[in-house]
């Protein structure tokens, strides 16, 4: 069965937008992924640089509403939350046969202090992002680039 994954976070602006963008990269193969959010917001500038590091541009992209993509009757073989577990739980029930894992990781939209150091954070939890993605692509996906 060809995997469809899903991330989703609390805006779609920083974590499930660097995580999308991350496995598409990484896991070369013919899955699908796809991201959204409980409450969709603006993205956030900081995810947009760190992705730039990558060779990846989200610039132009939009933030998307998770309860939209349920209603879309999209099924998927995984749904994988990137925020804090308290947000986890107001995700949906997507419908069929789906794996749903919780990634925990800091919100870059809390982050404080001057540009640098935000974008040192925001990094940080990029670098962690990748790290799960490519844990997961070694045992999901079997396909890496």
């Amino acid at each position: 069965m060809k995997k469809r994954i899903l991330f989703v976070c609390i805006h779609n602006s920083a974590r499930s937008q660097m995580a999308e963008e991350l496995m598409r990269k990484i896991c070369n193969s013919d899955t699908e992924i796809e991201s959204a959010g409980l409450t969709p917001g603006a993205l956030n500038p900081l995810a947009i640089e760190v992705l730039r590091e990558e060779g990846i541009d989200i610039s132009g992209k939009q933030t998307r509403d998770v309860f939209e993509v349920y209603k879309s009757g999209k099924l998927f073989s995984h749904v994988i939350t990137v925020c804090d577990e308290a947000s986890a739980e107001r995700c949906p029930i997507f419908p069929g046969v789906v794996k749903k894992l919780h990634w925990n990781f800091p919100d870059p939209s809390r982050f404080e202090g001057t540009w640098e150091e935000m974008l040192a954070q925001t990094r940080a939890v990029r670098d962690q992002i990748k790290e799960k993605i490519f844990e997961f692509c070694e045992k999901e996906c079997a396909v890496l680039i």
